[in-house]
């Protein structure tokens, strides 16, 4: 299309003041040449490309218009390409340069083309551009792995960063043909959080935490393409090998809080189950518990395990257990867990009460206060609760035909035992009884402790005298001692005894009055009164001493005996003096009288029977003569066996008088001779002279022989 160029202006008539309208038309000459807007041109084409593709080219520019506009494109000499000029609506003509042949890189990678533009003025004026062709290698040759499937094997402990395995593919093509980047094409979820390619070196790394109990086995495909988008794919196997990273877990499905004591063995406290989610040896678990326990742990199948009793179990020894129980793996290093169990052990009734002492022994003085506590038992239960609650009973026999229960009782709770009467040591002088502790179990134990209670002695008894014993009338004894006797003569022994014990009992005599002092001595200890010294004259014919009894008690207690000693060489001169025996001087004087007529009395009447003896003798013997004043005489008088002429209530204390008559053609001679005699107290006998005429028993008369006459 031409374009024409006018140019319109307005011409003004002066004067008249009119306008007038003016166009101007510009004839194109060729002033200008054909240019193109680069002189350079490249251009890319890759060997593939096809015979008969069209590649557009710079449009060439002149300013000229019409015939002097670009008319020609001309494209220098080449085989492979060739130049098509097209016409566009509005006459303007471009060039397309076209593909003839195919290109090949190996053969010439580059291609320099000139691109001529020609108007059509006239002159005729032209314009050029270098095209240079630069043929691209063709992405013809896929990526390719090295292996088809790529194995590797880690340990679920790998740390962060660790490179697993490393894929390498290879292209034999150049540029960015040859650029390769690696990807996963199919990988889990889980996968993806652990493990990274690197897409341009191809190494896989661990980024995220393994566990084998999770996963063992991680199958991904990878792939890698270059940079014209071709690819090639392979596998990847990582195994993940176990390590021993799980201790074992225990759980107790079952289980006995309390147990009772007497539990067979092989009773079962518990089951447990236990878990390792390791393999292998790492999962394979022993339980164990310390083998100071009576427990045992019985294995029943892969996973559970049961704890039984071993051993006899003993509350009083062991209330409770807390068993440790500890589950340990075979892995290296082993792993273990542990789980205790708290098991309390019940109570039975198998521990009778034990006493504190295998037998008692308490001392308690006689005269106690009744109702005061004299000794206490204790008894131990190992038992718990009712079966350690203790009983206290009294087991026993009669004390002297009187219930046991007379004289003690036992508190039941306390077992403290109280006295229940005061007693008497010299009523008995021990307790012997058995307590009985019983528990309260069901059926109840018991046991028995052997109790003796000894009453200790106090000094409550005064000495009892046994000889010379006192007639009840007041009258007193008499003790025959001859004119003749040397000192140290037994004269008589004072006797007594103390119903008490030990030093209680231990008694000493003291002279305590004497007619003569000096004349008479009393043993401390035996009481034996003897002659201090030999008779004189002027001492009296009758002798009176009181001898002091004292026991060793605190405070000591005592008694007094009275003693007459009668001093005459023969029966004539005892009869004599018998009048003037006066009675010691007491208050009761006349008393003492009447003693003393009652005496004489009685002598006379001895001596009366003894004269008609005598003269019935004297008929078989005419020529012997009877009680000659100097023949008749004392002798051997013993100092305990002495004749009452005084008492009227004589004691003969477990001995008798023997009065032998002897006589030949000049004399005759009383013996008076001692029997045997007794010291204790439950021998004592007393014998009460309440008549005044002597009882002849037996009287013997023989011709030419002795004649002994028994008074008892």
């Amino acid at each position: 299309m031409l374009r024409i160029c006018l140019v319109k202006f307005e011409v003004l008539r002066e004067g008249k003041a009119k306008l007038f309208p003016v166009e101007v038309e510009i004839t194109d000459i060729n002033d200008n040449a054909p240019g193109f807007q680069s002189e350079k041109l490249e251009l890319k084409i890759s060997e593939t490309t096809a015979v008969g593709t069209r590649i557009s080219l710079q449009q060439s520019q002149d300013p000229d218009v019409g015939i002097n506009s670009i008319q020609i494109y001309q494209l220098s000499d080449n085989r492979h390409f060739s130049l098509d000029v097209q016409t566009r609506t509005n006459d303007v003509k471009y060039a397309e340069l076209v593909l003839e042949k195919s290109l090949d890189r190996e053969e010439q990678a580059v291609h320099d083309l000139i691109l001529t533009a020609t108007d059509g003025g006239d002159p005729v004026r032209s314009g050029t551009a270098q095209i240079r062709v630069i043929v691209l290698d063709a992405n013809d040759n896929a990526p390719v792995f090295t292996e088809a499937i790529y194995r590797a094997r880690v340990l679920e402990n790998v740390p962060k960063g660790s490179t697993v395995v490393s894929v390498k593919a290879t292209d034999p093509d150049e540029g960015v043909n040859k650029e390769l980047k690696y990807s996963f094409r199919t990988i889990v979820e889980k996968g993806s959080q652990i493990f990274h390619l690197d897409s341009r070196t191809g190494e896989v790394t661990v980024v995220g935490n393994l566990d084998f109990e999770e996963s063992a086995l991680y199958e991904i495909e990878v792939q890698a393409h270059d940079g014209g988008g071709l690819f090639d794919r392979s596998k990847i196997l990582i195994v993940v090998s176990d390590v021993n990273d799980n201790a074992p877990e225990l759980t107790i499905t079952s289980l006995v809080n309390s147990i009772p004591e007497d539990s067979p063995t092989g009773t079962v406290i518990a089951l447990l189950n236990v878990q390792d989610l390791d393999s292998g040896e790492n999962g394979e678990v022993t339980c164990s518990i310390p083998s100071n326990l009576p427990f045992r742990m019985k294995k029943l199948l892969d996973n559970y395990y049961s704890l039984v009793i071993d051993r006899t179990l003993d509350r009083e020894q062991a209330s409770n257990y807390n068993v440790t129980i500890t589950a340990t793996d075979q892995g290296t290093p082993p792993l273990s867990s542990v789980t205790s169990i708290f098991l309390q052990v019940s109570d039975e009734n198998d521990n009778p009460p034990i006493f504190n002492q295998t037998s008692y022994t308490s001392y308690v003085r006689e005269n106690n206060v009744k109702g005061a506590s004299v000794c206490s038992v204790k008894a131990n239960d190992y038992d718990l609760e009712d079966n350690s609650r203790i009983t206290y009973s009294i087991t026993g026999t009669q004390i002297q035909e009187a219930p046991l229960s007379a004289f003690i009782s036992i508190n039941s709770e306390t077992g403290a035992v109280y006295a229940l009467s005061s007693f008497d040591y010299e009523q008995f002088r021990e307790i012997r009884f058995q307590v009985q502790a019983q528990d309260g179990g069901s059926p109840p134990l018991s046991s028995n402790v052997s109790v003796t209670l000894f009453i200790l002695d106090q000094n409550d008894n005064s000495p009892h005298i046994l000889h010379p014993s006192f007639p009840t009338d007041g009258s007193t004894g008499v003790e025959l001692a001859p004119r003749s006797s040397e000192p140290g003569y037994l004269v008589t022994k004072v006797v007594a005894v103390d119903a008490d014990s030990g030093q209680n009992a231990w008694l000493s005599y003291q002279l305590l009055k004497a007619t003569e002092p000096g004349l008479f001595s009393v043993g401390l200890h035996s009481g034996e009164i003897r002659t201090a010294r030999s008779f004189v004259d002027k001492d009296a014919l009758k002798q009176s001493l009181v001898v002091l009894v004292k026991d060793n008690g605190q405070p000591p207690l005592s008694a007094t005996a009275t003693v007459t000693v009668v001093v005459a060489d023969s029966i004539p001169e005892i009869l004599s003096d018998l009048s003037s025996l006066s009675a010691p001087a007491d208050p009761q004087s006349s008393l003492t009288l009447y003693l003393v007529i009652a005496v004489a009395s009685v002598s006379c009447l001895f001596f009366t029977f003894i004269l008609v003896l005598l003269a019935l003798r004297l008929r078989r013997w005419r020529n012997s003569q009877l009680f000659d004043s100097s023949s008749v005489t004392f002798s051997g008088v013993p100092v305990s066996q002495f004749v009452g002429v005084d008492g009227v209530r004589a004691f003969l204390h477990s001995y008798s008088h023997e009065v032998s008559l002897t006589t030949d053609s000049r004399k005759s001679q009383f013996n008076f001779s001692k029997t045997k005699y007794s010291n204790t107290l439950s021998s004592e006998q007393t014998c009460e002279i309440k008549d005044p005429i002597l009882v002849i028993e037996d009287v013997s008369i023989s011709n030419g022989n002795r004649t002994s006459v028994q008074v008892s």
